[in-house]
Protein backbone atom coordinates (compact mmCIF):
# COMPACT_ATOMS: atom_id res chain seq x y z
CA UNK A 1 0.00 0.00 0.00
CA UNK A 2 1.50 3.25 -1.28
CA UNK A 3 1.78 6.11 0.99
CA UNK A 4 -0.21 8.51 -1.31
CA UNK A 5 -3.18 5.64 -0.28
CA UNK A 6 -2.86 6.01 3.19
CA UNK A 7 -2.43 9.49 3.26
CA UNK A 8 -5.60 9.96 1.09
CA UNK A 9 -7.46 7.72 3.49
CA UNK A 10 -6.47 9.47 6.45
CA UNK A 11 -7.57 12.58 5.50
CA UNK A 12 -11.02 11.38 4.19
CA UNK A 13 -11.75 9.42 7.02
CA UNK A 14 -10.74 12.58 9.65
CA UNK A 15 -13.02 15.04 7.10
CA UNK A 16 -16.16 12.36 7.47
CA UNK A 17 -15.50 12.05 11.60
CA UNK A 18 -15.34 15.85 11.86
CA UNK A 19 -18.07 16.33 9.69
CA UNK A 20 -20.31 13.80 11.97
CA UNK A 21 -18.94 14.49 15.05
CA UNK A 22 -19.00 10.76 15.34
CA UNK A 23 -16.80 8.76 17.66
CA UNK A 24 -13.52 7.17 15.99
CA UNK A 25 -13.40 3.78 16.23
CA UNK A 26 -9.87 2.52 15.47
CA UNK A 27 -8.84 2.50 19.28
CA UNK A 28 -10.94 -0.31 20.16
CA UNK A 29 -10.29 -2.07 17.00
CA UNK A 30 -6.73 -1.76 17.52
CA UNK A 31 -7.54 -3.58 20.49
CA UNK A 32 -9.67 -6.02 19.06
CA UNK A 33 -6.58 -6.84 16.09
CA UNK A 34 -4.50 -7.44 18.89
CA UNK A 35 -6.61 -9.99 20.54
CA UNK A 36 -7.15 -11.59 16.96
CA UNK A 37 -3.50 -11.81 16.53
CA UNK A 38 -2.71 -13.86 19.69
CA UNK A 39 -6.03 -16.20 19.28
CA UNK A 40 -5.63 -16.67 15.81
CA UNK A 41 -3.45 -15.76 13.28
CA UNK A 42 -5.26 -16.85 10.18
CA UNK A 43 -7.49 -14.52 10.79
CA UNK A 44 -5.56 -11.37 11.77
CA UNK A 45 -3.83 -11.69 8.30
CA UNK A 46 -7.40 -11.75 7.05
CA UNK A 47 -7.59 -8.67 8.77
CA UNK A 48 -4.34 -7.46 7.43
CA UNK A 49 -5.09 -7.98 4.30
CA UNK A 50 -8.61 -6.78 4.20
CA UNK A 51 -7.08 -3.11 5.75
CA UNK A 52 -4.62 -3.15 2.74
CA UNK A 53 -6.38 -4.08 0.27
CA UNK A 54 -10.14 -3.12 0.68
CA UNK A 55 -10.17 -0.77 3.28
CA UNK A 56 -7.84 2.25 2.79
CA UNK A 57 -7.97 1.76 -0.98
CA UNK A 58 -11.64 2.36 -1.25
CA UNK A 59 -11.76 5.15 0.94
CA UNK A 60 -8.52 6.53 -0.64
CA UNK A 61 -10.50 6.77 -3.73
CA UNK A 62 -13.67 7.56 -2.56
CA UNK A 63 -15.23 4.81 -3.69
CA UNK A 64 -17.13 4.58 -0.27
CA UNK A 65 -18.22 5.93 2.64
CA UNK A 66 -15.72 6.07 5.08
CA UNK A 67 -17.38 5.91 8.41
CA UNK A 68 -19.99 3.10 6.82
CA UNK A 69 -16.44 1.20 5.52
CA UNK A 70 -14.95 1.32 8.64
CA UNK A 71 -18.13 0.36 10.55
CA UNK A 72 -17.86 -2.87 8.32
CA UNK A 73 -14.68 -3.04 9.16
CA UNK A 74 -15.07 -3.59 12.51
CA UNK A 75 -17.80 -5.77 11.77
CA UNK A 76 -15.71 -7.93 10.30
CA UNK A 77 -13.18 -7.54 12.79
CA UNK A 78 -16.34 -9.09 14.95
CA UNK A 79 -16.83 -12.17 13.19
CA UNK A 80 -12.99 -13.11 12.68
CA UNK A 81 -13.11 -13.12 16.29
CA UNK A 82 -16.22 -14.90 17.24
CA UNK A 83 -19.19 -16.63 14.91
CA UNK A 84 -22.74 -14.53 15.57
CA UNK A 85 -24.84 -12.14 14.54
CA UNK A 86 -24.45 -8.33 14.34
CA UNK A 87 -27.05 -6.09 15.91
CA UNK A 88 -27.99 -2.60 16.35
CA UNK A 89 -29.54 -1.37 19.05
CA UNK A 90 -31.64 2.53 18.73
CA UNK A 91 -31.65 4.77 21.83
CA UNK A 92 -34.61 3.19 23.40
CA UNK A 93 -33.08 0.38 23.84
CA UNK A 94 -34.82 -1.74 21.21
CA UNK A 95 -32.57 -4.62 19.42
CA UNK A 96 -32.57 -4.22 15.09
CA UNK A 97 -31.04 -6.54 12.52
CA UNK A 98 -27.79 -4.71 11.51
CA UNK A 99 -28.83 -3.60 7.96
CA UNK A 100 -26.39 -0.89 6.76
CA UNK A 101 -26.09 2.34 6.27
CA UNK A 102 -26.80 2.06 10.00
CA UNK A 103 -27.97 5.33 11.87
CA UNK A 104 -25.73 7.32 13.64
CA UNK A 105 -27.62 7.03 16.67
CA UNK A 106 -26.98 3.42 17.12
CA UNK A 107 -24.96 1.37 19.15
CA UNK A 108 -23.62 -1.85 17.13
CA UNK A 109 -22.57 -4.90 18.64
CA UNK A 110 -21.49 -8.47 17.49
CA UNK A 111 -23.35 -11.02 19.72
CA UNK A 112 -21.23 -14.18 19.48
CA UNK A 113 -22.64 -17.68 19.14
CA UNK A 114 -21.32 -19.03 21.99
CA UNK A 115 -23.85 -17.44 24.84
CA UNK A 116 -21.14 -17.72 27.18
CA UNK A 117 -19.20 -14.84 25.72
CA UNK A 118 -19.96 -11.19 26.31
CA UNK A 119 -20.71 -8.96 23.37
CA UNK A 120 -18.10 -7.00 21.22
CA UNK A 121 -18.69 -3.70 20.18
CA UNK A 122 -18.58 -2.71 16.90
CA UNK A 123 -19.71 0.76 16.72
CA UNK A 124 -20.32 3.34 19.74
CA UNK A 125 -23.28 6.48 19.03
CA UNK A 126 -21.81 9.93 19.66
CA UNK A 127 -23.89 10.04 23.09
CA UNK A 128 -25.33 6.80 24.17
CA UNK A 129 -28.98 7.07 25.36
CA UNK A 130 -29.55 5.44 29.29
CA UNK A 131 -31.31 2.40 27.68
CA UNK A 132 -27.67 1.61 25.07
CA UNK A 133 -25.82 2.76 28.11
CA UNK A 134 -27.61 -0.47 30.18
CA UNK A 135 -26.97 -2.55 27.40
CA UNK A 136 -23.59 -1.83 26.52
CA UNK A 137 -22.81 -1.81 30.34
CA UNK A 138 -24.24 -5.68 30.70
CA UNK A 139 -23.73 -7.26 26.98
CA UNK A 140 -20.25 -5.54 26.68
CA UNK A 141 -18.57 -5.05 29.96
CA UNK A 142 -20.53 -7.55 31.91
CA UNK A 143 -21.87 -5.17 34.72
CA UNK A 144 -24.60 -6.22 36.40
CA UNK A 145 -25.83 -3.12 38.23
CA UNK A 146 -26.73 0.25 36.49
CA UNK A 147 -24.38 3.23 36.66
CA UNK A 148 -25.69 6.10 38.77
Amino acid sequence: MSSDLQSAHDDRFQEALEASGARDPREFYRERLRELKQSDPAAYQQAVSYYQDELVPKIARGEVEPLSAWLEYGRRLCAWTAPGETVEVDASGQRHPHRPPTPSDRLVLHLPDDKGTRALLVGLPQELSAAQRATFDLLVQGRLKLRQ
